[in-house]
């Protein structure tokens, strides 16, 4: 039986991987569908402390998961379709490998998958112009157009944040008014720099010779009219789907599917602890994700002390 499974390998996964490791604890984690999460869709991380002039999206993951390995962390490249908790109190972990772990504590640390428009194209241009994250990307266009896709706070947020840069900011949605706050539609409205576009959607993505975004196209939804709009990024903010199905009742979720954490990162269930984008629809950023992993790995580990672990 392991002392601790980490299920995940984004910044939360792996940094609660290190401290684990460095606690004699010889985590084992397990991988899920897209290993290192997801900065290795990313190209450049420029806010990440301690990277002055930056580093691409997947070369900080594989730190992230050397320095996991050196304290002692094993991975296994698998995706876990359901945890259960034994009546003897040790948790069962089942696997698409068709394995069966167990494990006296776990941490949850497989993050939220940004809702996309389903285009034949999307994926090939996440991070060639096509971003879920304003905070991360939003310098890179510099005096461009830009487009955010959305209608509620986050695309409101989004669509504020990104005026600092970009020379237009075109808001698109479906509908012919924001379904934001009231005090978020009115500010992003005020801002000379976003254009709303109403009763519209992106059909399609189109490319320049290097692959990377040129324009969309727009079908209005009232009049079936389409038309092509030149930008260099879209900005997808219709909300994340946390990764979190596979936990069945053990835990306890937010009406979005967030996990509810209580007091830190513990869980309703004792022993599983919960960190990162899994549990956080506010800030979900690359660093906020690390520290709660750490939380995790310390809460973890003394939860392990009290039960005695070695036993």
């Amino acid at each position: 039986m392991e002392n601790i499974i980490i299920i995940g390998t984004g910044c939360a996964g792996f940094t609660a991987a290190i401290y684990t490791g460095r606690a004699n604890l010889a985590p084992l984690i397990l991988s899920g569908d897209q290993p290192g999460g997801q900065l290795t869709t990313t190209t450049e991380v420029e806010n990440f402390p301690g990277f002055p002039k930056g580093i691409m999206g997947p070369d900080l993951m594989m730190n992230m998961q050397a320095q996991a390995e050196r304290f002692g962390a094993r991975i296994e490249y698998t995706r876990v379709e359901s945890v259960e908790k034994s009546p003897a109190g040790h948790f069962v972990i089942r696997s698409q490998d068709g394995q069966v772990r167990e494990a006296k504590a776990v941490i949850v640390a497989t993050g939220a998958s940004p809702r996309h428009l389903g285009l034949p194209n999307e994926k090939a241009l996440i991070g060639h112009g096509l971003t879920s994250c304003a905070t991360c990307d939003g310098a890179f266009y510099r005096d461009v157009p830009v487009c955010v896709i959305g209608g509620g706070d986050s695309a409101c947020e989004e669509a504020n944040f990104l005026t600092r840069f970009a020379s237009t900011v075109y808001l698109i949605h479906r509908r012919d008014s924001l379904r934001a706050s009231k005090i978020m539609a009115e500010r992003a409205l005020a801002n000379p720099k976003i254009k709303p576009i109403w009763d519209s959607t992106v059909v399609e993505y189109l490319t320049d010779e290097k692959g990377e975004m040129r324009a969309v196209t727009l079908e209005n939804l009232k009049t079936g009219q389409r038309s092509e709009l030149e930008l260099k990024c879209v900005f997808v903010a219709i909300g994340h789907v946390p990764n979190a199905g596979f936990l069945g009742e053990l835990v306890a979720r937010d009406e979005n599917g967030y996990i509810l954490q209580e007091g830190g990162t513990r869980t309703r269930t004792e022993g599983l602890f919960a960190a990162g984008d899994v549990a956080d629809h506010v800030y979900r950023q690359a660093i906020t994700a690390a520290g709660q992993g750490c939380a995790a790995a310390l809460e973890a580990e003394r939860y392990l002390a009290d039960i005695g672990h070695g036993s």
